[in-house]
């Protein structure tokens, strides 16, 4: 199999667990030490600050939310011997109001499968308006 199609598999299960508001399932796809950073500049630090904060999104703010798994378009960049960028579109939606993204993530080889060592997330529309920044 690919690496692009194992990173494929690894953000369609990133849609899945966003969209069973499953923090723990969500968390499960980062490293223990990975960087989790938010739209507007949050920093996560860990598998267990991803789950935590998660879990208040999805029992919360974002519960309901949707994320809708990969077109198959991502770039996947080798980096090094089990490491490469992931650079694809993204966004969720939330009653109706969709949220587009540009989002990045280093993903690595573990003996658990590939996981991700970093997220960053930067919108490219204003929510409410649809319309690009």
């Amino acid at each position: 199999m690919s690496v692009h199609t194992e990173i494929t598999g690894l953000l369609t299960r990133l849609a899945e667990a966003w969209n069973a508001g499953d923090a723990t399932a969500y968390a499960a796809l980062f490293t223990e030490d990975a960087d989790y950073i938010t739209f507007n500049g949050m920093h996560s630090e860990g598998r267990a600050a991803i789950e935590s904060s998660h879990r208040r999104l999805f029992d919360g703010l974002l519960k309901g939310s949707t994320m809708s798994a990969p077109d198959g378009r991502a770039k996947v960049k080798p980096l090094a011997d089990g490491a490469v960028l992931v650079v694809s579109a993204g966004g969720t939606e939330l009653a109706g109001e969709h949220r587009a993204s540009i989002v990045s993530f280093t993903a690595v080889g573990t003996p658990e499968g590939w996981r991700f060592a970093s997220f960053q997330n930067t919108r490219t529309s204003l929510p409410g308006t649809g319309a690009a920044r």
